[in-house]
């Protein structure tokens, strides 16, 4: 054994759903640049937010990341972003490195935490993610399911409500990338829309 690996802490990955660093454990992402990984941790639902992305018609600088929420959401509220200046502001738990999910640790949230028992949406990338531990496939009309995790399931106190929600992934200058969280669908919306958002957290994995 080598003398990093004897030094090197014992990491315990949690259950899906499980408390965990001011919020709940919702996934892993690797950095596709780093291959660094990730655990994701969620806000509990009190911590939601509502307002727009940003501006429609502006391109901001450095929130283009699938995988990297806490730069995105910075790049944001440099930007003049309100929604992404409050969930920098945020303190839960003692945490205060709170950011708007980047898109491919949105997809975790609804792979693994899904509130309802609609049908998945089938078009376009809905379920793609190859950034997540495991690799995302392609939903299907019953993957994923829903979640067996009681509290996040519909009508629970931490579920996701019927809506769509923000990623902090910006597509163009126009648009952003969301997810309705009924059904799974991944698309992108006008930036100057209202939605929700359900900020994370990430702790790297060493």
């Amino acid at each position: 054994m080598s003398a990093v690996a004897q030094v090197a802490p014992a990491v315990t990955i949690p259950e899906i759903g499980q408390p965990f660093g001011g919020g709940f454990f919702s996934g892993i992402t690797r950095d596709p640049e780093t291959g660094k990984r990730y655990l994701n941790i969620t806000a509990g639902a009190e911590h939601e937010l509502v307002g727009a992305w940003g501006k429609y018609g502006e391109k901001i600088e450095g929130a283009d990341s699938f995988t990297d929420s806490r730069a995105n959401t910075e790049a944001m509220a440099a930007a003049g972003s309100e929604l992404a200046q409050k969930v920098l502001a945020l303190d839960i738990g003692g945490f205060t490195d709170w950011a708007i999910p980047a898109r491919d640790v949105q997809e975790l949230q609804y792979r693994h935490l899904k509130p309802t028992t609609e049908e998945n949406w089938q078009c376009g990338r809905s379920g793609d993610n190859p950034n997540s531990e495991p690799v995302g496939l392609l939903y299907t009309d019953e993957s994923p399911t829903q979640t067996s995790v009681e509290a996040f399931q519909e009508g629970g106190p931490e579920a996701f409500q019927d809506r769509a929600y923000w990623s902090s992934s910006q597509r163009s200058a126009n648009f952003a990338f969301s997810m309705h969280f009924d059904d799974g669908d991944q698309r992108y919306s006008c930036k100057d829309g209202e939605l929700r958002v359900r900020p994370v957290r990430s702790e790297l994995i060493q």
